[in-house]
């Protein structure tokens, strides 16, 4: 996914619409999305002004990512969307991650990152859920009985034995009154 847009900060973006971009299949929200630097909690996620100026393939994975876990977070939210997680949230994310990084490498074969093209390699042995489970687990997340997270492992030794698990976020989450009260 790529984001083409002028650098205005702070810039609104309507979350359905970017759900549609972005081929999102968890349902529209109610949230918006806004371009600002920063980090924090809160129950606005704001894009980083990177997402939308730099288009390296990976770096619009992890927005592809960002932007599917932020959606998620919202619908499940309560009073702080920022602390949601769930299960579901992180494999979907994590499929969008891998679905945007093999796009861009069907346009670009060249392109090579070694997070990216391991986690690729996990979904494609069929372990993504189980990757999920096993390095991104929270406590209250409700996972599938039906893993196998010893055949994953045993898998993981033999074929991406130096793998590391990572998480990047491309953006923040912050409270809209602050901004808005701000006048931005």
């Amino acid at each position: 996914m790529q984001l083409a847009m002028a650098k205005q900060t702070p810039r609104r973006i309507v979350l359905p619409a970017l759900l549609t971009t972005a081929a999102i299949a968890i349902g529209a929200c109610s949230g918006e999305i806004y371009l600002r630097d920063g980090v924090t909690d809160g129950d606005t996620f704001y894009l980083a002004q990177s997402a939308i100026t730099d288009s390296d393939p990976a770096l619009q994975s992890w927005v592809s990512y960002s932007l599917t876990r932020s959606a998620c977070q919202l619908q499940i939210g309560g009073n702080n969307p920022a602390r949601a997680s769930s299960f579901e949230c992180e494999l979907t994310a994590r499929r969008h991650l891998i679905d945007s990084w093999n796009e861009h490498r069907s346009k670009q074969p060249h392109i090579r990152n070694s997070y990216l093209d391991e986690i690729t390699r996990v979904r494609q042995a069929g372990f993504l859920p189980e990757y999920v489970a096993v390095n991104f687990r929270r406590r209250g997340w409700t996972v599938p009985l039906d893993l196998d997270p010893r055949g994953f492992l045993d898998w993981q030794r033999t074929h991406l034995p130096d793998h590391r698990a990572a998480t990047r976020l491309i953006g923040s989450w912050n409270y809209a009154h602050k901004v808005r009260s701000a006048g931005q």
